[in-house]
């Protein structure tokens, strides 16, 4: 097991990026955790605000800034980074591929760069400090569209259909070059579709739960029929734990929640959780489904293999995706602030 003394989290202030602070500094409580963000409209400080740690410091700024990052790298002496910043809404990328690319491409880029001009020594290639790790959270939308059959592996050919997930690609195969080329110890996650607390209420799961509270429009693409593997936040947080001080360097590891459900069906069952939880009639809520024009390149089905990691790290999912539901529906529920602090944005003032 790695013994970690200070860890670079980019995007910490984000969805996933809070729970992975958050998990670190209770399971890690001597090491230091410094946590950069640029705070884009996914990035919430308020995420983070249950954090009271002498060994959590806070920095906004840009992964696409070499300076910034050679400075912070020479302060605190990273023995890991764990790489979460990026732009992640495929409808977003659709309309704007060009933050994606920035952001996700040359943004790793950067980082990588420094890293290996902090930890490698040039003159005979060899890593500095063999305790170093620089660990690439990805998706797997990277793998493309799956059939009716069949499961996402680590060995599954790359094949993008978003300008997200092409640029998510393109940022795991710059990951992996730097291993091979220049020994820089790495490692690559690729993750299914999360959902938990704190995430933001463009993504499908909040804001059904939103719109089932306000009594609005429920829009879901084509049929309805696109399939999605979920993993639960508070899972994925304990693998990337486990994958950052356990994970065999150069490796890549996939993580899956292990269920899959059509979207229509899991806004259904949504419907069923909120309106219960609001005291409706059972199924109150159903009339408020509307389907509209189906997403440009929208990938039918995903699903992981999470075997491997499984198999060699002890990881498996803790929840049923019920059981993790119906949490994540009451915390909505009863952090009601924060979702009103988001809709009025005034969340970029905090």
């Amino acid at each position: 097991m790695r013994q970690l003394k200070s860890i670079l989290v980019t995007g910490g202030a984000g969805f996933i990026g809070s729970h992975v602070v958050r998990m670190l500094l209770q399971k890690h409580s001597d090491c230091k955790i410094v946590n950069l963000d640029l705070l884009t409209y996914a990035g919430n400080i308020d995420n983070l605000v249950d954090i009271d740690s002498e060994k959590y410091s806070f920095v906004k700024g840009n992964i696409c800034d070499r300076d910034l990052l050679r400075s912070l790298f020479e302060e605190h002496d990273f023995d890991a980074v764990v790489h979460l910043a990026a732009e992640s809404h495929v409808d977003r990328s659709i309309e704007n591929p060009q933050a994606f690319l920035e952001t996700n491409i040359l943004g790793t880029a950067a980082l990588l760069e420094i890293a290996k001009a902090t930890w490698i020594d040039t003159r005979d290639d060899e890593i500095v400090d063999t305790n170093k790790i620089f660990y690439h959270i990805s998706t797997d939308e990277v793998y493309g569209s799956l059939g009716n059959e069949g499961l996402f592996s680590e060995t599954t050919s790359y094949d993008p259909r978003s300008p997200y997930s092409a640029s998510k690609a393109s940022s795991d195969h710059i990951v992996r070059a730097y291993y091979h080329t220049y020994k820089l110890p790495v490692v690559i996650s690729n993750c299914s579709n999360n959902y938990g607390a704190n995430q933001f209420p463009e993504k499908l799961i909040p804001l059904m739960i939103k719109n089932i509270c306000e009594n609005k429009n429920l829009p879901i693409y084509g049929e309805g029929k696109n399939i999605r593997d979920w993993l639960f936040v508070d899972d994925h947080a304990r693998a990337i734990d486990l994958i950052l001080h356990e994970g065999v360097l150069g490796e890549t590891y996939n993580i899956g929640g292990l269920n899959e459900w059509t979207n229509i069906d899991l806004v259904k069952y949504l419907i069923e959780i909120v309106d219960s939880e609001l005291g409706r009639e059972a199924g109150t809520s159903n009339s408020l489904i509307t389907f509209v024009k189906d997403r440009a390149g929208h990938d039918m089905r995903y699903a992981i293999d999470a075997s491997k990691i499984e198999d060699e790290l002890g990881w498996k999912p803790s929840v049923s995706f019920e059981e993790g539901l119906k949490k994540t529906v009451v915390w909505y529920l009863n952090n009601s602030k924060w979702m009103e602090n988001i809709t009025s944005g005034k969340y970029r003032n905090t």
